[in-house]
């Protein structure tokens, strides 16, 4: 049990936590000593001075002796006073030096966890975000290969194999563009936010429908645009980045022939947009996850197998985060899906 401890004890003196609060314990100490021997010096100065002078006592060089010994016991008293006084300050700035000893090495160790936690999530979320990547992009690439060496391995290879190996090979290499641009969109989110403008979200919306037009018509889908004109605070190119990402969902999940919906409205000093569909819906055990990085839900939404890694809603809470908005959805399974982005309201002029 005692070697349990003592490896313990050692792993965590080699830790980084362990080395950064020793450096702010040792600032603390620093400061406290120095405070102490600044303090302790001037306080002993005036403590010297409460001994009076000789000329206090007498005005001639020579004195009888009684007048000899009053003024010599009561130098002698005095002097043992400013040295009761400099022993007790002594030791109460001892004890005050140890005290700042044990609570500094507490507040050391909460400022070091403090100031390394955002470091550590940082670096976990660059390490999950690096490991899921890779598995990601890992699956094409090993079918591609796979397919290849098979094809490869024939004899001979007519066109009509042939033909169906290079349509094989662009959907996988179309699979591997749409995961790239993906994790592209992430890391862009991560860099510094533009700056934000009075837009009209009329326009953002707009904008967004013409980028996914296409596929609603391919499904025969309806898209019902109910947006006044309302101004927001933000960055146009980005919301309509997130209302695409929306609308595109929305789309891919909707029954053939439905109604994708869109309604803003101002409430106070935000305006509300939402996104609704009365499609699959989501199970309420996926709610919770759906904006994480490569989260996808389970086969009873992904039946239709739409393509898709996981990354667009992802790109989405990011970009809203980074202009103080918020994104939340509502859904149930076989009766819809309602995301709802709240925006600040653009100032009046």
């Amino acid at each position: 049990m005692t070697n349990i401890y003592l490896s313990r004890l050692a792993k965590f003196l080699r830790s980084t936590t362990s080395r950064l609060a020793m450096t702010y314990l040792l600032i603390i100490m620093l400061m406290s000593l120095g405070f102490s021997v600044v303090f302790y010096n001037a306080s002993v100065r005036q403590l010297r001075r409460q001994v009076p002078p000789p000329s206090s006592y007498y005005r001639n060089s020579i004195l009888p002796d009684d007048l000899g010994n009053i003024r010599q016991n009561v130098d002698e008293f005095f002097r043992a006073r400013a040295e009761e006084g400099r022993q007790v300050l002594l030791a109460r700035l001892l004890w005050l030096n140890l005290l700042a000893l044990s609570a500094g090495g507490v507040v050391s160790y909460l400022l070091a966890r403090k100031t390394l936690q955002p470091i550590e999530d940082s670096i976990e979320s660059q390490n999950r975000f690096v490991s899921d990547a890779s598995h990601e992009l890992r699956t094409p690439i090993t079918a591609l290969q796979t397919t290849n060496e098979v094809a490869l391995r024939k004899p001979k290879l007519n066109l009509a194999e042939a033909k169906e190996l290079i349509n094989y090979n662009a959907q996988e290499a179309a699979k591997l563009k749409l995961l790239s641009d993906g994790l592209l969109g992430l890391l862009k989110q991560d860099g510094k936010s533009p700056a934000v403008a009075p837009i009209l979200l009329q326009d953002v919306v707009t904008e967004s429908i013409n980028q996914v037009v296409q596929l609603a018509q391919k499904k025969d889908i309806k898209l019902d645009d109910e947006i006044p004109k309302l101004k927001i605070l933000g960055n146009r190119q980005a919301f309509s980045q997130v209302v695409t990402i929306l609308l595109d969902n929305a789309i891919k999940y909707s029954h053939a022939k439905g109604t994708v919906y869109l309604h803003a409205e101002e409430r106070g000093k935000y305006v509300y947009l939402e996104v609704r569909d009365e499609g699959v819906g989501i199970k309420a055990s996926d709610i919770p996850h759906i904006f994480e990085r490569f989260y996808r839900a389970d086969s009873s939404r992904s039946k239709d197998n739409h393509e898709g890694y996981g990354l667009g809603l992802a790109i989405a809470q990011k970009i809203v985060d980074r202009y103080h908005s918020s994104i939340s959805v509502q859904s149930a399974v076989n009766q819809g899906t309602v995301f709802t982005i709240k925006m600040p309201k653009a100032p009046e002029l």
